[in-house]
C-alpha cells in the first residue's frame, strides 16, 4: 500500500470533495423545501379560512335579502297595518303569508328555522304553521337563559335593524343546542320603542360550524367565529385554547393574519363586511407534517449517503489507483526505466511524457490508415452488395468502421457493362478497362457530386443511387438516374470513345435490401446482353420465365396472422402480392400455378381447422368455398381469396366484440354489486375481470361511449335518489351507503349531476 499512497490519496480527497459538494447543495435545498413547504402550508390554511368567511358572510347576507323581500311583502303589508278587533283574526291573509314563506328554506340552510312575529294580532307566524299564543311558540322554541317576559320584551317587544344576537343555549322542541339569531323589525324604517312584526331568524351553530369543516377536517385543531365586540359566534374543534387570555397575551398580535401561539398557528381574519373576527387554530406538528417528512428524509438519506460515499470514495481510490500504479510499472519495464532514474520524477509527469510519444506514433499510423480508407470503404461497398452482411446493425457497423454509408435508406443498384471488350484478356486490354472503369468513376462523380461505385470483374462497375436527401437535399428517383446515366453515356463516348450497357434493379426500401436490388440487376444485365439491348434496362421491363411459384414460408405464416388478428386490409395486401410476384413479374407453367393456387387453399383450410371457426355458423360454407376454387380463372382467384379473407377476419372481428360486450357486462354487474364500496377503483375491477386497467377503462368507452368512473357516479347517484325519495335515512347515512366516504363529497357529487343538492332534492320530493 506503500507505492499506492500517493495517487490513493489523490484520488480519495478528490472523491470526498465531489461528495461534500453536492451535499452542501442538498442542505441548501433542503432548508429551502423546509422553508418553501411551511409557507405553502400557512397560505393553504389561510386561503381555506378566507373561503369559509366568504361563503358565511355570503349566506348572512342571503338572509338579510330574505328579510328585505318580506319587507315588501303584500300580504306581510296587509297583515301588519291591519287592526285586531278582539279575538276577530284574517285567517285568510294569515295562511296565505305562511304559504309565501315556505319555501325559503329549502335553498339556504341558514333559513331552515323563522319565524315572523305579528304584534297587532299577537300571533307567530313559521313556515309550518302559526301560534296565535307566543307562549305556545316559547314552550318548544326558547332560550336558556331567558323567562318568557324577557323574550317577549327583548324580541317581539323591541325594534330591530339588522341585528345579530351571539351565540346563546337554546331548547328546540325538547333539545339543547346554540343558536345564534339575526333579527329584523318591519317596515325597515321603524325607529320607535315597538314595530309592527319582527323577523327571527334562528341559525343553529352547527350549521355555522359546518362551514368550518374544510379546516378542523384536514387540519384537526380548533375553528372560532366571534362578533366585533368579542362574543361567540360559533365554534368548532378541540383544544381550544383560552381566548380571554388569548386577547390579553401582549406577545400575540391580533391585527397578524397568521403566527404561532403556544403549539398551534392561529389565523386570524376580520370582516370588512360585520366586523366579525374568524380565527383558526392548526397544531404545529400537523401544519408541518410535510416538513418533517421532508426533514426525516432528508437526513436519513444524506447519512446513508455520506456513509456509503465515503466506504465508496476509498473502494474506488484504490481500485482506479492500482491501474495507474501498475501501467507505470508496465510503462517503466517497456521503455527499460530504471527505478532509480524515476525515483525523483512524479507518475503522472512520467506517464504524460511516455504516453505523448505513444500518441505521435498513433498519429503516425492514423496517417497511414488514411492511405487505406477508399480500400475499406470498397470493401464495405462490395460487402453491402453481395449480401454478405445480414442485419442493420452488422451494416451499420461496417459502415462506421469504413467511415462511409449509401447515404440514405432506399435506392437502386446499378450495373455499367463497359462494351467492346468481350473474349480479351491480354494486359493492354485489362489496362484500358481499368482506366475505362477510373474514368466512369471520376465522371460520375464530376456529375452527380458523389460516388459509391465499385468495381465488378474487369468490365463491370455497380453503383449505389441512395436518397441523399439528408445531406443534399436531393432524392434519385428513375428519371433522374436515367438522366444522369444518359448525361455520362454522352460525355464517355464524346470524350473517350467508351459505350456500356446500364441495367438496373428494383427499388430497395432499406439497407439490408440492397443485395436483392443488385441480383435483380445482374438478371437485368443478362437479359439484356442475351437480348442485345442498348441503352438503360430496368429489372421490371423485364419478364422470366420461372420454374417454380413464390410464395415463402414466412409471407404464409404473415397472412395467417394477420387473419387471425382480424386485420381485412393487411390480409387483402398480402393476397395481392402473392398474385402480383407470381403474375406479373413471373411466368408460371400450369401445373406451377395449380400448386400455388393449392398452396392458398391449404392456407386458408389451415386457418379455417380452428376453434373459433368451427363454432361459426359460417364454417362450412367457407369451407365449400375455398374447396371450390378454382385454379384455371385466374382473373377470379384473387378476388375470391381476398373475400374469404375478409370473411374469416369479419368472423374473428364478430368474436371479439362478444367477448368484448361479455366483459362490459361482467363490469356493470359488479359494480351494481360492489357501488357501495367507498374503496371501489379501477383497479379492483380490472382485477375482477382479469384485464389491465387501461385496457377494461378503454374498452368500456368504445362499448358503451361513457368513461367507466362517470358510469359508477351514475349508479351511486341512481341509488342515493331512490333512497332519498325513500326518506328514511340522514344525507351523511346515504352518502356513505352509495360509497362515498364524506358527505361533503356525496353532496358536490350530487349537486353536480342533478343540480339540486341533496336535501332540496329531498324537500321538492316532499311538496
Amino acid at each position: 500500500m506503500k507505492k499506492f499512497s500517493s495517487v490513493f490519496r489523490s484520488f480519495l480527497i478528490s472523491y470526498i470533495v465531489i461528495l461534500i459538494i453536492p451535499s452542501i447543495a442538498g442542505f441548501m435545498s433542503y432548508r429551502t423545501s423546509i422553508s418553501v413547504t411551511q409557507k405553502v402550508s400557512i397560505e393553504n390554511g389561510v386561503t381555506q379560512l378566507q373561503k369559509s368567511k366568504e361563503i358565511l358572510e355570503r349566506r348572512m347576507a342571503e338572509v338579510e335579502g330574505f328579510t328585505r323581500q318580506l319587507a315588501i311583502n303584500p300580504d306581510l303589508n296587509v297583515l301588519m297595518n291591519e287592526k285586531s278587533s278582539g279575538d276577530q283574526a284574517n285567517v285568510y291573509g294569515i295562511w296565505k303569508m305562511l304559504r309565501s314563506v315556505l319555501t325559503f328554506g329549502q335553498t339556504n340552510d341558514f333559513l331552515q328555522q323563522f319565524y315572523i312575529y305579528l304584534g297587532n294580532y299577537n300571533v307567530i307566524l313559521t313556515p309550518g304553521s302559526a301560534y296565535f299564543r307566543p307562549e305556545h311558540f316559547y314552550d318548544n322554541f326558547r332560550y336558556e337563559d331567558a323567562t318568557l317576559s324577557e323574550w317577549k320584551q327583548a324580541v317581539l317587544g323591541k325594534t330591530h335593524r339588522s341585528e345579530i344576537m351571539p351565540l346563546r343555549p337554546f331548547v328546540n322542541k325538547g333539545t339543547a343546542t346554540s343558536v345564534v339569531t339575526y333579527l329584523q323589525s318591519f317596515p325597515l324604517d321603524s325607529f320607535s320603542g315597538s314595530s309592527p312584526a319582527v323577523a327571527v331568524v334562528i341559525i343553529d351553530e352547527k350549521t355555522i360550524a359546518n362551514l368550518m369543516t374544510g379546516i378542523t377536517d384536514r387540519y384537526g385543531g380548533w375553528s372560532l367565529i366571534s362578533d366585533a365586540e368579542g362574543r361567540t359566534i360559533a365554534s368548532q374543534g378541540t383544544d381550544m385554547p383560552d381566548m380571554a387570555k388569548l386577547a390579553e397575551d401582549k406577545h400575540f398580535d391580533k391585527d397578524k393574519t397568521s403566527q404561532f401561539y403556544d403549539d398551534d398557528l392561529v389565523i386570524t381574519i376580520r370582516s370588512d363586511t360585520n366586523g366579525w373576527v374568524y380565527q383558526a387554530g392548526i397544531p404545529r406538528q400537523v401544519l408541518l407534517e410535510n416538513a418533517n417528512q421532508i426533514k426525516f428524509m432528508t437526513w436519513t438519506v444524506t447519512g446513508i449517503a455520506l456513509a456509503v460515499g465515503l466506504l465508496v470514495g476509498l473502494v474506488l481510490a484504490y481500485r482506479n489507483s492500482a491501474p495507474i500504479n501498475r501501467l507505470v510499472s508496465v510503462v517503466k519495464e517497456q521503455f527499460g526505466k530504471e527505478e532509480s532514474e524515476t525515483a525523483s520524477r512524479n507518475d503522472y509527469d512520467f506517464l504524460h511524457g511516455n504516453i505523448a510519444e505513444m500518441i505521435r506514433n498513433s498519429n503516425r499510423l492514423e496517417s497511414e490508415l488514411l492511405r487505406q480508407v477508399p480500400l475499406v470503404r470498397d470493401a464495405f461497398l462490395k460487402r453491402l452488395i453481395s449480401g454478405e452482411l445480414q442485419s442493420r446493425e452488422e451494416i451499420f457497423a461496417a459502415a462506421a468502421q469504413a467511415n462511409t454509408g449509401i447515404y440514405g435508406h432506399s435506392g437502386y443498384v446499378c450495373i455499367v457493362q463497359i462494351q467492346g471488350y468481350t473474349g480479351m484478356d491480354s494486359v493492354e486490354i485489362l489496362n484500358e478497362l481499368n482506366a475505362a472503369r477510373l474514368i466512369l468513376k471520376q465522371t460520375l462523380l464530376d456529375l452527380a457530386g458523389f460516388t459509391l461505385a465499385t468495381d465488378w470483374g474487369s468490365d463491370r462497375v455497380v453503383i449505389v443511387f441512395a436518397s441523399r436527401e439528408a445531406e443534399t437535399g436531393t432524392e434519385f428517383g428513375r428519371t433522374e438516374i436515367a438522366a444522369l446515366l444518359d448525361q455520362l453515356s454522352r460525355k464517355a463516348f464524346d470524350d473517350y470513345k467508351i459505350t456500356f450497357t446500364v441495367a438496373l434493379g428494383d427499388q430497395f426500401a432499406a439497407e439490408t435490401e440492397v443485395n436483392v436490388s443488385y441480383e435483380q440487376a445482374k438478371q437485368a444485365i443478362e437479359h439484356a446482353l442475351h437480348s442485345n439491348r442498348k441503352g438503360i434496362v430496368w429489372y421490371d421491363e423485364t419478364r422470366m420465365e420461372s420454374a417454380t411459384y413464390y410464395y415463402p414460408l414466412d409471407m404464409e405464416l404473415r397472412l395467417i396472422g394477420t387473419i387471425r388478428a382480424g386485420e381485412a386490409e393487411e390480409a387483402r395486401r398480402i393476397v395481392q402480392s402473392v398474385v402480383s410476384l407470381n403474375t406479373e413479374q413471373r411466368e408460371l407453367s400450369v401445373e406451377m400455378w395449380h400448386q400455388l393456387v393449392g398452396e392458398l387453399k391449404g392456407t386458408l383450410l389451415k386457418l379455417l381447422d380452428q376453434k373459433m371457426f368451427i363454432e361459426s355458423g359460417v364454417f362450412e360454407s367457407l369451407k365449400d368455398r375455398i374447396i371450390s376454387i378454382q385454379a384455371a380463372d385466374r382473373r377470379a382467384i384473387q378476388s375470391e381469396i381476398e373475400e374469404i379473407a375478409n370473411a374469416m377476419c369479419d368472423v374473428v372481428v364478430s368474436r371479439k366484440n362478444d367477448s368484448h360486450t361479455r366483459t362490459v357486462e361482467q363490469i356493470k354487474a359488479y359494480v351494481g354489486d360492489h357501488y357501495s364500496d367507498s374503496e371501489l377503483t379501477l383497479y379492483r375491477i380490472a382485477e375482477q375481470v382479469e384485464r389491465p386497467e387501461k385496457y377494461i377503462s378503454q374498452l368500456f368507452k368504445d362499448v358503451t361511449g361513457s368513461n367507466l368512473s362517470d358510469y359508477l357516479e351514475t349508479v351511486r347517484m341512481d341509488c342515493a335518489v331512490k333512497l332519498l325519495l325513500e326518506n328514511r335515512y340522514t344525507v351523511d347515512e346515504i352518502s356513505s351507503r352509495v360509497g362515498y366516504n364524506s358527505s361533503h363529497s356525496f353532496r358536490r357529487a350530487f349537486k353536480r349531476v342533478t343540480g339540486i343538492s341533496p336535501s332540496s332534492y329531498r324537500q321538492s320530493a316532499e311538496g
